[in-house]
């Protein structure tokens, strides 16, 4: 590891750093409706809403999706321009930073276009505020100068959809929320389904995968999809150059083991995080800030990347006075939990 990084850099969940990484995640998202794995009850109501507009010759509703990261949501976004044979524009709420950039944006619009937002909790209220007529009325009220020589003008935007995307949906206010016409929220994965999607992953990359490494790599993707095609790839790396480059499930196990991701898919830092709680803390309660400095992390990092995952397996619980670790947690970590006493084995003279 290199001065300066710690391990969210490190992270199999986060976005891809490397360029090779970035072309394998294009080449790997579905284009369509039809090769998209999952969610199949917002498949078939997005498809609905595409049918229904391209039958009335309309743009697609504005579309929020809402969920935890690398489920899917930027591809979902590309799926609608592809359906739709629309432009794709991609940007991001922190890169809006004045309303300015949004206008530039909305203006360079064709019709039917799509504008994809990604974290659109994350735009300034000012940029947010610009947004509202152009959603409703498709229009954009701009002003030019400053003080007694400002003047208002209005611009006729094309109809165009917006999707947006977000990992919490809390943050966004209402008069936002209430101009998307459709606002689901995507679940993580279940095993068989991200199986499918490895074994798509490894067609497209020319990879030798059993169906048991398949699902070996998904029961440690932690629901995750982007997880998932992460691992596959680390996998295949390990074989090609350890073994002969196909992979069965003895061949996952190892590689995975050698990444350091366990058997329920947590790696070092879910691990610093739970062992902070369970043997600094004695199970807790600890605060969020207490425990992200802990493990030297920020507090977002651990709140969004971390936590998540660790209440789905019901390895935390989030109370007023802060993180408490359940016995599956103390029990995955294979230490007692204090003030219990250890369950009597057979011989030791315990009853029955």
């Amino acid at each position: 590891m290199t001065e300066g990084t710690g391990p969210v850099e490190e992270r199999l969940i986060e976005a891809a750093s490397l360029p090779e990484d970035l072309e394998f995640d294009v080449a790997l998202r579905p284009r369509t409706l039809a090769e998209f794995v999952g969610q199949e009850r917002i498949k078939e109501q997005l498809g609905l809403l595409i049918d229904g507009a391209r039958r009335r010759g309309e743009p697609v509703d504005h579309v929020l999706f809402s969920g935890p990261p690398g489920l899917g949501k930027t591809t979902l976004a590309q799926i609608v321009a592809h359906e739709m044979a629309a432009g794709f524009q991609p940007t991001s709420g922190p890169a809006l930073e004045r309303p300015s950039d949004l206008a530039a944006i909305l203006t360079n619009l064709g019709e039917g276009d799509v504008l994809f937002v990604d974290e659109v909790h994350r735009m300034p209220r000012a940029v947010e505020e610009v947004l509202y007529p152009a959603l409703e009325d498709f229009r954009l009220d701009v002003v030019i100068g400053k003080g007694p020589t400002a003047r208002s003008i209005r611009l006729e935007l094309p109809r165009f959809t917006l999707v947006a995307a977000t990992t919490r949906p809390g943050r966004i206010t209402l008069p936002l929320r209430e101009r998307f016409g459709f606002s689901p929220r995507l679940d993580y994965y279940g095993v068989e389904d991200l199986a499918r999607i490895v074994r798509r992953s490894a067609g497209i990359l020319g990879v030798r995968l059993d169906e048991g490494a398949a699902r070996e790599i998904a029961r440690r993707a932690r629901g995750t999809p982007r997880v998932a095609n992460r691992l596959l790839r680390r996998v295949r790396d390990f074989a090609e150059v350890r073994r002969d480059g196909a992979i069965d499930e003895e061949v996952a196990r190892a590689g995975l083991e050698l990444f350091e991701v366990d058997a329920e898919g947590l790696d070092r830092l879910d691990h610093a995080v739970l062992e902070a709680v369970v043997e600094r803390f004695g199970g807790g309660p600890v605060g969020l800030s207490t425990l992200a400095a802990a493990v030297g992390e920020e507090a977002d990092t651990v709140e969004d990347l971390v936590e998540p995952y660790l209440l789905q397996l019901g390895f935390l619980q989030r109370t007023p006075r802060g993180r408490v670790a359940t016995d599956r947690a103390f029990g995955h970590l294979g230490v007692e939990r204090p003030g219990t006493l250890p369950l009597p084995g057979p011989g030791t003279g315990g009853r029955g």
